[in-house]
């Protein structure tokens, strides 16, 4: 059966692959899912002396037939080449009884790079394909990494804009300032009043706005999303779980076939999804850990099956965590409902009206990928200070919030399995937080002083990434209210 995607909302809605990449967010308002997931037979052991690149190029191929293997190499060794500091791409460490994927090594020092890298590549390719010759707008909301990772792969791409909401004041001072400072006649990016739900909320609003689409196609232009509700974002994020398996075989900790558990920093489902995709294609993961910070909104559905997002919203440590409604979770709803795309809509309706949803009996039953429960700061502060005075190893909030659940899930379910931990980012992205918890200081440096006493600490180099943003000219210093977003993109667009 050939692979296609269809939407979560509409069962008459199915595109292409490359047609999924470029429309971003189904026109129903649903989001993209393959009409099958892949069951390919996979030798672990021969994955095993392959590199990351040859691995995502068999993996992507899977999900994105319509791609020629030529076109998907040619995407794969311009994403993933010298941009990233080390040539493992995402090397595996071990450090105090787990192992630490570090997904962190690219140009903006966070997962995104994975998947955003090869996202323009991506996108250009599927344009030439569908004869698309209209502008691609990329529009995107950011609760810290997305925007900048999003900005840093489409600067200067030609036939495309990319427009980035980030909440003001809901993003670690380096992550703002790696926005305002993107260069690229392209880029545009803007502060707003309000959380990252309010940015998103706004964003997915954008995209089903008939007026704005009809400015937009007047004008030639197309809006698409560099968010992970777009499938050009996940799919390359499948690719990381089956390599941390196989540099597991390789180095001898475990033998092909044997499980392993895997710990994800979660805040919109993106990535933990991808992790759900590569269990059900037949990588060996027993449990998917769903580690929430405060805003432990995921951590209540997983165990109740109620979503909430009627409560306090806490700004923390970990701010690309710091969301309440997580986008992607409606594609684990509609597999969770048998792909009944009215009960979807259905619970996505009681979200959007009431803020609230509740699942069956039955859709509870299929939760058991997953095992989910939250840090508190406190917990944070205190994996991140366990881990550099025990292991002499620094992470970053994100990572010690993985940790920490991790641990618990341990304890809780007594396995003795081997835990991958998804390191998201790089300490150095959050350098207060992280001297703060090591110490235990109220007050610290700030700035670019905070991270040079990170560096005498860390004792690893400072990434070029973050040196040069010390001297980077501002270009970016919109501040808006989330009602302000419709007129913002009008104008930066300069839509008639």
């Amino acid at each position: 059966m050939a692979l296609f995607y269809k939407s979560t909302r509409d069962p008459k809605n199915v595109v292409s692959a490359s047609q999924a990449i470029l429309q971003g967010l189904a026109v129903d308002g649903g989001l993209y899912v393959p009409t099958e997931i892949p069951k390919p037979v996979l030798d672990f052991a021969e994955l095993a002396e392959q590199s990351y690149q040859e691995i995502a190029a068999q993996i992507m191929q899977l999900f994105l037939p319509d791609f020629t293997q030529d076109e998907l190499r040619d995407c794969i060794n311009q994403a993933y080449d010298q941009k990233f500091d080390d040539p493992k791409i995402t090397p595996l460490v071990k450090a105090d009884g787990q192992y630490y994927l570090e997904l962190f090594h690219g140009p903006t020092l966070a997962f995104k790079d994975l998947a955003l890298s090869i996202l323009p590549h991506l996108m250009k390719k599927a344009a030439q394909k569908n004869n698309l010759d209209k502008e691609i707008v990329i529009l995107t909301a950011t609760s810290g990494d997305t925007g900048k990772s999003a900005m840093a792969g489409f600067a200067d791409v030609e036939n495309t804009k990319i427009v980035v909401f980030y909440p003001e004041n809901g993003v670690s001072p380096i992550q703002e300032r790696q926005m305002v400072t993107q260069k690229g006649a392209n880029t545009f990016v803007a502060a707003i009043e309000g959380n990252f739900d309010d940015a998103q909320t706004k964003v997915k609003q954008l995209f089903n706005d008939e007026n704005l689409r009809s400015k937009m196609a007047q004008n030639n232009k197309a809006f698409s999303s560099a968010n992970s509700i777009n499938i050009g974002r996940l799919v390359p994020q499948i690719v990381y779980y089956v390599y941390a398996y196989t540099r597991l075989i390789k180095t001898g900790r475990i033998k092909s076939g044997e499980e392993i558990n895997v710990s994800v920093p979660t805040g919109n489902f993106g990535d933990i999804l991808a992790g759900f995709y590569a269990k059900k294609m037949g990588l060996p993961i027993r449990r998917l850990v769903c580690a929430s910070n405060q805003n432990n909104v995921l951590t209540d559905f997983f165990q109740t099956g109620n979503y909430d997002r009627n409560r306090p919203f806490y700004v923390t440590s970990s701010p690309s965590m710091d969301i309440l409604v997580s986008s992607n979770l409606e594609r684990l709803l509609f597999y969770l409902a048998k792909e009944d795309t009215v009960q979807t809509k259905q619970l996505m309706d009681g979200l959007n009206e009431k803020g609230t949803y509740t699942i069956t009996p039955e859709m509870k039953q299929g939760l058991t990928d997953f095992f989910a429960d939250f840090a508190s700061e406190e917990e944070t502060a205190e994996t991140i200070r366990k881990m550099y005075e025990d292991a002499d190893y620094v992470v970053d909030p994100h990572t010690a919030v993985a940790s920490c659940v991790a641990e618990k899930y341990q304890v809780e379910e007594g396995t003795a399995l081997p835990t991958v931990v998804l390191s998201t980012a790089s300490p150095y992205k959050f350098p207060q937080a992280v001297l703060q918890a090591i110490t235990k200081e109220d007050t610290v440096a700030e700035g670019f002083a905070a991270i040079d006493k990170l560096q005498r600490l860390a004792k690893k180099p400072i990434p070029a990434g973050i040196k040069e943003l010390e001297h980077a000219k501002v270009k970016h210093q919109s501040k808006i209210s989330a009602d302000q977003m419709t007129h913002y993109v009008e104008k930066v667009l300069d839509l008639q």
